[in-house]
């Protein structure tokens, strides 16, 4: 069959105001860069026509700026899910401009095949190569797109021809059945694949094909700097002391890692660290700093379901696809993130947050409580199921203002039952099997900054007696400082 070429703007005059589109895209990898422009330049010009125009978009998680970013500043978004990290999106949530639902990424196919959040009008999606049968061969994500292509009324294709064919072999598509009929999904290993190569759907779906040549949006992360190149070394420190404590089996476990500077220093620690075997990766996300330790040898697989690298480093998988191929999975955002697979193969996760408090419970989406960053992400996914769940903060922020470690979280992402260790540059606070008033002393002990030790001790000291060290009236003491007086040492309790 042969598909209509069009452009990018024939593309968004199919779209009609209130629609659902599912976009490609799990970080900028993989997402759509020229359709959502013409979009957005189609919102702007029926807006000055005075006509309502917006659209409802779902993807796998956050896009480039090309994607998120120029439809929010064109207003052209009505609803938004299931994460997002661009910063003019982020402020149209904040100000309720834009209806934007946090979910944990595993669900958000699951809730578009039980139709929770309505019918799919269109999807849009980045391939590396279309065959002639309906086969599309996916770039540097997966995400939703399977699920996208199967219940969308109509597609239309974004065929980039920056990503080479030779992705050809990296993914592997599977989907589960909806329930009554689910069965178990058949992944024991990191390294197993269970599925197709390419995604296949009737040909005569595909309204048209936009031709692009566009590298993903993916910046670069900073150097590590003293304090992540600490937090990685106590992470990798106490992963290797779980091993000789025969708490981790010698052949190792497999690991998730979050995003960012801190995730990457983590995991270049875990590879400079003697103590630690050749490992597996079962995570979300991939990051330059695996494809290095693919390279050296320290990582065998690394299953996830997007290759968020830079353009550079995207250049070296594509000059050694065979070997790449050996070593990277790229499965759909539903298998890379399903608890059921991590907690059979005993995932340890590592992520980041951006406060916890004195119980262990964990805030990775809210600043103050109230103004989401990003969003919870995949972490909520492997948190619950893992053997072993790791939080990790630099201890302060905006120059020592703010504590990362206060006596009660502005807002809950992670119960004090799901997390087990968190670590800052100061150390680490095993929480496993322990009441509440042993975690809130090895937190202050081993993880709070010196100037915050004394401040929280005062906390506990003057809670009354309970099972958990708890002042209402104080809670948010430290959290009111910061917002009334611009610094959390200025609490009192």
């Amino acid at each position: 069959m042969s598909y209509n070429q069009i452009s990018a703007e024939e593309a968004a005059s199919f779209i009609q105001n209130g629609q659902l589109l599912c976009l490609s895209g799990f970080t900028p990898a993989g997402a759509t860069k020229a359709i959502p422009g013409a979009i957005a330049r189609k919102a702007e010009a029926e807006h000055a026509a005075g006509r309502e125009f917006k659209v409802q978009i779902v993807t796998g998680a956050s896009t480039g700026d090309s994607c998120d970013g120029v439809l929010a500043r064109a207003k052209a978004v009505s609803r938004r899910a299931p994460y997002q990290s661009n910063k003019d999106l982020r402020a149209a949530a904040n100000a309720n401009e834009v209806a934007y639902n946090d979910m944990h990424l595993s669900l958000a196919p699951q809730f578009l095949n039980y139709g929770f959040m309505g019918k799919v009008d269109w999807a849009i999606v980045e391939a590396a190569d279309v065959s002639d049968s309906g086969e599309i061969l996916l770039s540097t994500s997966v995400g939703i797109a399977p699920t996208a292509l199967k219940l969308a009324d109509k597609i239309i294709v974004e065929l980039n021809e920056y990503h080479s064919k030779e992705l050809l072999g990296f993914h592997d598509i599977y989907e589960t059945a909806n329930p009554p009929h689910r069965r178990e999904i058949p992944i024991y290993n990191a390294g197993d694949r269970i599925g197709a190569k390419t995604v296949k759907v009737d040909p005569k779906k595909i309204v048209g094909i936009v031709k692009t040549n566009h590298c993903d949006e993916v910046g670069a992360f900073k150097e590590s700097d003293p304090i992540t190149k600490k937090i990685g070394e106590n992470v990798a420190n106490f992963l290797a002391s779980e091993m000789k404590a025969g708490r981790i089996p010698p052949e190792f476990l497999p690991i998730q890692s979050g995003v960012g500077n801190i995730a990457n220093a983590v995991l270049g620690a875990m590879g400079a660290n003697p103590d630690i075997p050749q490992f597996s990766m079962y995570s979300e996300v991939l990051q330059d700093s695996v494809i290095d330790l693919i390279s050296a040898g320290k990582i065998k697989y690394a299953s996830a379901t997007s290759l968020t690298v830079t353009p550079g480093k995207i250049q070296e998988v594509y000059g050694n696809p065979k070997f790449f191929r050996e070593h990277v999975i790229l499965r759909p955002q539903e298998i890379s993130n399903n608890p059921e697979v991590a907690r059979r193969i005993g995932v340890v996760s590592i992520n980041t947050a951006i406060e916890f408090d004195l119980s262990g419970n964990v805030n990775s989406s809210h600043i103050m409580g109230k103004n989401i960053m990003n969003g919870i992400g995949g972490s909520g996914d492997f948190t619950r199921a893992a053997y072993c769940s790791i939080y990790t903060a630099p201890s302060v922020a905006k120059g020592g203002c703010i504590s990362a470690i206060v006596p009660n979280v502005s807002h809950t992402d992670h119960s004090e039952h799901s997390v087990n260790v968190v670590i800052t540059e100061y150390g680490v606070a095993d929480l496993r099997f322990k009441s509440p008033l042993e975690r809130a002393k090895l937190i202050i002990d081993n993880c709070v900054h010196p100037d915050y030790r004394d401040l929280l001790n005062q906390f506990l000291a003057k809670n009354p007696i309970g099972h958990t060290p708890q002042t209402l009236a104080k809670a948010y003491a430290m959290h009111e400082a910061f917002i009334n007086e611009g610094d959390m040492r200025k609490a009192v309790f």
